[in-house]
């Protein structure tokens, strides 16, 4: 990956502007919605009342990249999940907080048991309900799929749809705005 101009970056995912590689640079935090990000958006119910949903594992790898990095991962959704808790465990994220109706208010929780604020937070979401946190949030990101309110107000729309990618593509441009990238994927190998 090379400069494409003095005011661009250009990376694997297209030309990025110098300022919003700036807003990558300071995160410390990646705050993620599941459904629609994380999956796909679809829930599949059961006749017994089971519920399934589908990970990808090139988001997962991504996941793990950041907190080998030393960024901390975490997830806000609305909705409550033994799934969910077992995927999140897995992949070692350790800030899971799930039912949560008022997005704003358990992120406000969230960075002050981290100690990291605003200015180093960033969220992604793909429906209404994650606005919130992206009102809490320096940066805010939007999967390809996600509702038009959402990624007018998200200073990245992915170019993967959620569940298919969109959060390892935000964990390579968070790593290669601050030079782990490449040290993150010798680790792994």
């Amino acid at each position: 990956m090379k400069s494409a101009s003095s005011a661009y970056i250009t990376t694997w995912y297209g030309d990025i502007h110098n300022d919003l590689m700036g807003r990558f640079r300071a995160v410390k935090l990646l705050v993620c919605d599941v459904d629609g990000v994380f999956s796909d958006g679809r829930i599949y119910l059961g006749d017994q009342g089971e519920e399934l949903k589908a990970f990808h594992t090139r988001d997962g790898l991504g996941v793990k990249a950041l907190l080998t990095a030393g960024i901390e991962v975490a997830v806000i959704t609305g909705r409550s999940s033994n799934i969910v808790q077992s995927r999140m465990q897995a992949l070692g994220v350790k800030h899971i907080y799930q039912g949560q109706h008022n997005k704003a208010e358990a992120l406000t929780e969230l960075q002050a048991n981290l100690g990291i604020g605003p200015e180093y937070t960033a969220s992604v979401g793909d429906d209404t309900p994650d606005l919130a946190l992206f009102g809490g949030s320096h940066l805010a990101f939007s999967v390809f799929d996600g509702h038009p309110q959402v990624q007018q107000r998200a200073h990245y729309v992915t170019q993967q749809r959620g569940g298919f990618g969109a959060v390892r593509e935000i964990a390579d441009l968070l790593l290669l705005s601050q030079g782990l990238l490449h040290q993150v994927q010798e680790s792994s190998t």
